[in-house]
């Protein structure tokens, strides 16, 4: 044995020896998954399923003059339990079987396999979807035209679009933020490209689609499920809340972890809960309450006094929800946020850990039943209906040739096609 390796194992051992056990395992885990995983597992797609924009072109498909419902596939990964962006698609399916249309649920999964366990998970979460449940590996045949719902499924749309189908693409954040500047960033940014009539969520994404890469989006409005979330308590509240996802950067989670440090040690007595995933690593007494329903989650945003509602890309939903039910949501403040979100009885706070602790006591501080009020009344009781309303528009006229908005393309990026 060399000098060089006896010094690294000792060195390991004084490491072991020095840091805790749970450090430890972390860096053990660490290496064991940059050893095994590789980047090709986590990657979402079959090679095969990669388009690309310069290589694309297409001519426009001929409009359905038929007067018959349309049949309309929405392109999507198996959803999860509670799945936040699903729920947001299925409203909208919601509203295109309402206005009379049929709609196939068609699932992507890269290593193929059944799609009768994830009918299962459709059904029991989102009762009101009358959806047939198909597999993307048995084609798009039958479909007047197809929604595709992320940049994956963007992806595999492109690659596997047929002959007279109108294509569209649902848009619910600008996805290349999502990933560091190298290939997954490209890759989610070029699905931009292929020349789908796009439907941003929001201005913030109908902004930076135009911003980054020169692409004219149509638009439906942000909302909130008010049957859902709404005032309870018109009397005194007590504590803060979170919703913490440490495996999404976006959602700021260690900026909510230090901010939330530094607010316990200026408010030791409110009391701070946790929802979603644990965090253990608050170092602060927190109350977990682990996965709630809406329901449940109403009846805590509802005790409580304020919120972190945190995000980084596209507003989360909590911000509204939290106003719904009377809670005071704290705001990483930004131009993006603002773009989607802007309601003057939110906390806007710089992203750092002191300013959103302060925010937080400034909620607290403040807090009082009319400003409850307040908050609640100042979300919309639409609940749904504009977007809903909106996209059952859009899809008519893009699928009717009735559309003038031009398709979602950039100057010399090689898409042959134009919005009729």
């Amino acid at each position: 044995m060399t000098s060089r390796t006896m010094g690294r194992l000792a060195g390991v051992a004084q490491r072991v020896r020095e840091d805790p056990p749970a450090l430890t395992a972390q860096r053990i885990l660490k290496r064991v998954h940059d050893r095994f995983v590789t980047a090709d597992l986590d990657f979402p797609l079959r090679g095969a399923d990669v388009a690309d924009s310069t290589r694309r072109s297409r001519p426009l498909p001929p409009p359905v003059l038929e007067d018959r419902p349309l049949r309309i596939g929405w392109l999507t990964t198996p959803p999860g339990p509670g799945s936040g962006g699903h729920t947001t698609m299925f409203r909208m399916v919601e509203a295109l079987e309402r206005a009379g249309h049929r709609c196939d649920m068609v699932l992507y999964q890269r290593n193929g396999g059944s799609v009768d366990r994830h009918l299962a998970t459709i059904r029991k979460g989102w009762p009101g979807v009358r959806a047939t449940v198909r597999s993307a590996d048995d084609g798009l045949d039958g479909l007047d035209a197809c929604i595709a719902t992320s940049w994956p499924s963007a992806h595999v749309l492109a690659t596997r679009s047929i002959p007279g189908l109108h294509e569209l693409y649902f848009v619910q954040d600008y996805e290349p933020f999502f990933y560091p500047h190298g290939s997954e960033h490209e890759l989610a940014a070029d699905s931009y490209r292929f020349g789908f009539h796009t439907i941003a969520l929001g201005n913030m994404v109908r902004n930076r689609l135009l911003e980054e890469v020169g692409v004219h989006a149509s638009s439906v409005p942000f909302s909130c499920d008010t049957s859902v979330y709404h005032l309870d308590n018109e009397g005194s509240r007590s504590g803060v809340v979170f919703y913490a996802k440490p495996d999404v950067p976006r959602r700021g989670y260690r900026l909510a972890v230090l901010a939330l440090e530094e607010f316990h040690r200026r408010h030791p007595d409110v009391p701070i809960h946790v929802y979603g995933h644990d965090a253990p690593d608050i170092a602060a007494p927190v109350i977990q309450h682990h996965r709630v329903s809406p329901a449940e989650l109403n009846d805590l945003y509802n005790r409580a006094a304020a919120g972190l509602a945190l995000s980084f890309t596209n507003i989360t939903l909590v911000g509204e929800e939290m106003l719904a039910s009377g809670c005071i949501p704290v705001v990483n403040d930004s131009a993006d946020t603002r773009a989607a979100f802007d309601n003057p009885h939110a906390v806007f706070a710089p992203p750092t850990p002191a300013s959103l602790a302060e925010g937080l006591c400034r909620a607290v501080e403040q807090a009082d039943p009319q400003r409850a009020r307040a908050a609640a009344a100042s979300i919309s009781r639409d609940n749904w209906t504009l977007a809903g309303t909106g996209v059952v528009r859009i899809v008519e006229d893009v699928v009717r040739g009735r559309s003038t908005a031009p398709a979602a393309r950039t100057v010399g990026a090689g898409v042959g096609r134009h919005a009729g």
